[in-house]
Formats: C-alpha cells, structure tokens, sequence
C-alpha cells in the first residue's frame, strides 16, 4: 500500500492573534475524527499556521481506504421466516438493505433469542476519490469567536480566504470553496516573497515556505522570538522579561520575526515603572528591558514581520513616536493624579454603583473598612495591623477614580499603592491597598502582609455575601461575577497566614453589613455561603494533590480551622499505605460503625469488667493528655504518633470483649468506651473514609 503526504493549506488575510492555537487546535481533532472515520490510515498529523495560513500536514496517508466488514443484526429468527423456513418480507427487506441475498443470512442466539445476521462487506475506495469533501468538510467545520461573511452567507471564516493549497504526494486535491479552487499554488512572505510558488509534492511544503521567508511552525517562532529578545537586551546591557501571554501573542503577529530595538526618553522613568511596562506589554507588544536589579531601562524591543534591514530605521522611529505619545499621555495623568492626595477620591466612590441594590462603591468601602477592622481583630493581629487593614481598607478603591486607572484598568491597586505611599500614608497601608486583590488570577500569590490579608479577605468576603444576599449564586459553568475565584482566594489567603477563624464565622460578619439591603434570610445565606467555600476548600486541597479519600478524612476531623484541617490532610497523605495507617484503619472503622448513634454517653470506669476494655480505657487516657496537647498546638505528627500504638489495645479490645451484650448498662458503656476512643482519631479526621489499596 503506498503511503503520501497531505498538505491543506487555507490562505487568508491576517486573522486576529487569539484566533490562531485554538483554530489550530480544532483543525488537528478534526482531522484525526474525519481520517479515522474514512477508515483511512495515517501516521503523524501536523497543524503550523501564521497570520496568512493555517495548515494541516498528514504523514504516511495510506492511498485506500481499508476494507470494511460488519455484521449487521435484523429481526428475530421467527419473524425472518415462516414455519417452514421460509423467508418473510422481514428477512427479504433485512437482506435487501444490506445488499446481500437470502441465502447469505445466518442466525445468532441473544439472550436466547435467535436473531438474523448478514455481513456487510464493502471494497474500501480511493483516497485521491475521498479528500476533496473531507477537506472541504475540515474547513467548514472551524469555528471561530467572530467569524464573518464575506462570500456568501453560507461561508462563514476568520477572515476571507484568499487561496487553497491540497495536494496528496504529488497529486492535487481537486476542491473548491468559497469561489476558489485548491490547487498547488501557494505564497510565501507578502514583502520577502516575490509571487505565487507552486509546490511540487506536499513534502516539500516546509523547505518551501522556510525559502521564502516564513516560519510556518509556531513553536520554531516562539524559539527565535525568545531568542532574539534576549540577545538584544544583552547587547543593550540589560535583560528583558519574556510575558508568556505576550510571547504568545507576538508569535501569532508575524510570519518571520526581527527584532528591533527602541529607545524612549529617560525623563519618562520618573513614572512608576509598572505604568510604562503596562503601556508597552499590553497596549504596544513590546518587550521591556531592565538593568540586574530589575530597575527598567529607556528601551523596549518590538517584533517586526520580516523588516528588511535598510527599512530598520524607519520601523524603530515609527514605534518610538507612537510610545511616546503613549507614555506623555501617561505621564500627564500620574502628574494630575498627585495633585491631591489618595484620600480626596474616596469621596468621588459615590459615583460608581456596586450593585444596583447594594449604593455605590463608596458605600463597599465603608463596608470593607468594618469587615477588615473586625477580621483583624478576631485574627489577634496588634493595634498597629488593625489600623493598617483598617486604613487600607478606607483607601483601597480610591484609585477607581484617577485618571490613570481609568486609562490602563489593569492597574487598579498597583496605582493606589503608589499614590498611598506619595500621600504619606505608610508601607503596611500602601501595601495592603496593592495587596487586597491579590489573587488576581490562577497560579498567583495570596496577599503576604497581614493587613493585605485582612483587606483582601474583607473585599471578596463582601463580594460573596452581595451576590449570594441577592441570589446571584453561581451555577454549572455560569460565574459571571467570578465568585469562584473570589472564594478560591478567601481559602488561599487564610491557609497563608495560618486564620483559624471558623467559615460560619466568617460569612457571618461578611453579611452582617449588608443585612438591610436584602430579603433573603440571613441564615440561609451564611449556609450558601460556607457551603461554597467548602467546595472550593476540597478543590484547593485536591490542587495540592491531597488525594479525595484524604480530604474527605481530614474533613471529618472535629474542627473547622483551615491551617488545622490542612495539616491534618497532609500527615494522613504522607502515611498512605503505611504499616502505621494500614493497622488502625479497620479497628477504627469498626468503632465509628459501632457507635454511629450513640451520643453524649460518659465512660463508667467500675462498669469496666475485662481485661481488654481495661487496658483500652486506660491506653487511650494516656495517649489522650498527649494528642490534646499536640492537637492545640497542630503538631499533628505527634498526635499520629500518640494514636498509633492503640491499634493494639483496640485489637485485643474486638478480639476479647463482645460489645453487644444483652446487660443494657454493660453494652452502653462498652459503647461509650469506643465512642471515647474514636473521639481521639477524630483529631485526625474521619480515618472510615479513608480507602485501602487492596493487595
């Protein structure tokens, strides 16, 4: 069977960066469903894509489809045929459909019930015969975030397709779309390419478009992007910071990347570096560089689309007007901003609406102000964190109002750290007005100051309580007001500074400033609440890679801090299928079972009457005094170590002792023995949720 190369190229104009890994994404899965359902075989399949293409390339495309043998099932043998064996209209239809005689059928039994089979047996075809609809279906099939019309309304795409390139080994792919028919034709670099090329075999596509100046691989981009960024900031004496997500988008700018070098005047450092670095990352695509304290240069380095070197000059006189129009601009509204201090747009919060039912922003910030006052004080933090979290909290939305913020939104708190720290306020106040959004996204850092910790924990706190006081209550994948990223960071912060407060708690004096602004019942509320915080609790842990059986367990300890739960969790992991953990699982198993309903029921030490429930009683008093003692300080290590060894007693305890006598007294207090017992385990958590490997 021979085996070929196929080569789709779809030619376009420029579609937008973020178009271009999941378009793709979605080519690669297609074309792996289509091919595997053709029944045809294939070996490695590629997808490479610049801003003018996207292209699939197949490996080792067998020529034919593979032969196709099913059996088919019909009806039952006694409606197929008669008494007499002969064939019904049934039997004759079933054949019929199947394109095979009579005579051809044969009998199965399921279930016993005999059925009629027939096998369908059909040649596989050609794959040249197969690939124009299968292209023109992988085509179709790409969806896009804004696709438009452009040919027909029946043609959606990206951008216009400007031109289609199929060819199977030497053989061209007979298709056409929207207007145009594929060919072997192609296009190199639009100004480092003279002309159409035509492509001799679909395996040399890849030295073709490398001839003429493109760089179809977008990884192989990434790498000389990478290291031409590098390379120039080292020749201008600094180093530069490759932004993954702004890597990722200068990959899908260009076809043939060159860096260029620019220069802005140094008078422009003056403003906060993290104002210039946002003006030239996320409005210009540039790459900043710094010197080896990360103190920022007067230079940037921007990506050109294959600049031929005598046009260099004009490309870095270009992109250095139009940064420095940007950075004046920016430099204006810092110096407007400090004309008064932070404090003085507190007041101006009362033109922004939180929510509709809820006032203003200003109103948020007398909340927050409240919450973070009483978060620190339940916290035991000194007069002096209290008054920080509190003065944070005041000027933490401030900056909503500067003309700054209002230009690059992305430096709400960022700003307000700096304009805090310009109007005298202090370091622990500046740093938890940055601080009180941190987390800002997935993989980020909790807040690292206590009165950050404080504020931040008071804004999402008052967020949740808002949304759920309101019944906006995130459900499936609908989270408009990302109140899972809220609660993720409540969790988060608290485990970073080591709260013990209980969530009950904490929701309570979250909602407690918003009780006169909903109708919901506060209780109901606070339960939502806690539950979902809960939930995300269990995705934290199952993050650190706690094993489900193991947050379960620690769950089930008798506590409700975090920082204990925690600890708990992470000594129950650590002893996994341990000799330790292996012995206590099943005694302490039998004694939750034994005494699931039995409450409140004191041990009778004269009532104790064998040797073995003698032993137990005073086996666990003794490991008592230390596993309390080891609990409250959350050395639960010790408290592991201190239960471990009444496997033994416990053993001998279910081996000797019959617990469920018929003497009442007796039974209950073997009960309550137990029950005093799995009392101390608890301290570990629910060790019956744990699950054994089974060997």
């Amino acid at each position: 069977m021979r085996k070929e190369t196929l080569l789709l190229e779809i030619g376009m104009e420029e579609i937008p960066a973020r178009f271009m890994e999941p378009a793709l994404e979605q080519l690669e899965k297609n074309a792996r469903a289509a091919l595997t359902e053709a029944r045809l075989s294939f070996g490695t399949v590629s997808t490479l894509g610049t801003p003018r293409r996207l292209t699939l390339l197949v490996a080792d495309l067998a020529d034919k489809q593979a032969d196709l043998s099913e059996k088919k099932k019909g009806p039952a043998k006694k409606a197929a045929f008669d008494a007499e064996g002969n064939p019904t209209k049934a039997a004759m239809g079933f054949a019929r459909s199947q394109g095979v005689s009579v005579d051809e059928l044969f009998t199965e039994e399921i279930s016993g019930v005999e059925y009629v089979f027939a096998v369908k047996n059909e040649a596989g075809g050609e794959t040249l015969a197969i690939l124009p609809e299968l292209c023109t279906r992988l085509i179709r099939e790409l969806n896009f975030p804004k696709p438009m019309f452009w040919f027909s309304k029946e043609i959606r795409f990206a951008r216009p397709i400007r031109w289609l390139a199929a060819l199977y080994g030497e053989q061209e792919v007979p298709f056409s779309f929207a207007g145009l028919t594929a060919g072997r034709t192609t296009y190199g670099h639009r100004f480092l390419s003279e002309g159409p090329l035509v492509l001799p075999n679909a395996s040399t596509y890849l030295s073709a478009m490398e001839e003429n100046s493109v760089v179809v691989d977008p990884a192989e981009r990434s790498k000389l992007i990478v290291a031409q960024v590098e390379q120039a900031a080292a020749a201008l004496g600094g180093r530069s910071e490759v932004d993954q997500d702004l890597l990722e988008e200068v990959v899908n700018l260009v076809e043939y990347p060159k860096a260029v070098v620019g220069n802005f005047a140094a008078e422009f450092l003056e403003v906060p570096q993290e104002v210039l670095i946002t003006a030239m990352r996320a409005h210009q695509r540039y790459f900043p560089v710094f010197d080896e304290n990360d103190v920022l240069l007067p230079h940037f380095i921007t990506i050109s689309n294959g600049t031929r070197d005598e046009y260099l000059d004009n490309v870095r006189a270009g992109n250095e007007r139009v940064l420095r129009a940007r950075l004046a601009d920016a430099r204006f509204f810092f110096e407007e901003d400090r004309k008064k201090p932070l404090a003085d747009f507190v007041a101006m919060l009362d033109d922004i609406v939180f929510m509709e039912p809820l006032g203003t922003m200003r109103k948020k910030t007398e909340r927050l102000k409240r919450l973070a006052e009483e978060l620190a004080a339940e916290a035991g933090y000194d007069q002096s964190t209290r008054e920080a979290a509190s003065r944070g909290a005041y000027l933490s939305k401030a900056d909503l109002m500067t003309h700054m913020v209002y230009e690059f939104p992305e430096l709400q708190g960022t700003m307000g750290m700096h304009y805090a720290r310009l109007s005298g306020e202090s370091e622990d106040v500046s740093r938890a007005v940055e601080e009180h959004y941190a987390p800002r996204f997935a993989g980020d850092s909790p807040a690292k100051s206590a009165a950050g910790a404080m504020v931040a924990i008071a804004d999402k706190m008052d967020t949740l309580a808002a949304c759920f006081g309101l019944g906006l209550i995130p459900s499936g994948s609908q989270d408009p007001y990302a109140l899972r990223r809220s609660a993720l960071g409540v969790v988060a912060t608290m485990l970073e500074h080591q709260l013990t407060m209980s969530l009950n708690r904490l929701c309570a004096l979250a909602l407690e400033g918003l009780t006169q602004d909903i109708t919901r019942p506060a209780a109901e509320v606070v339960g939502e609440m806690e539950e979902f915080l809960w939930q995300r609790v269990r995705f934290l842990f199952a993050e650190k890679g706690l094993r489900y059986d193991v947050i379960d367990a620690s769950l089930g300890a008798e506590a409700d801090d975090l920082p204990g739960i925690l600890a708990r969790a992470e000594i129950l992991q650590s002893k996994l299928d341990t000799p330790e953990l292996t012995r206590i699982l099943t005694p302490f198993t039998r004694a939750a079972n034994l005494t699931r309903d039995v409450q409140g029921q004191n041990v009778s030490v004269e009532s104790l009457v064998e040797p073995a429930e003698k032993e137990l009683f005073q086996a666990a008093g003794e490991a008592k005094d230390v596993v309390d003692k080891a609990a409250a300080r959350g050395d639960f290590a010790a408290v592991f170590a201190a239960l471990s060894p009444l496997y033994a007693p416990i053993d001998r305890f279910f081996n000797d002792v019959m617990v469920m006598v018929e003497d009442e007294a007796v039974k209950l207090n073997r009960l309550a023995l137990l029950q005093y017992v799995k009392a101390l385990f608890l301290h570990l958590g629910d060790l019956s949720k744990i699950v054994q490997e089974k060997n």
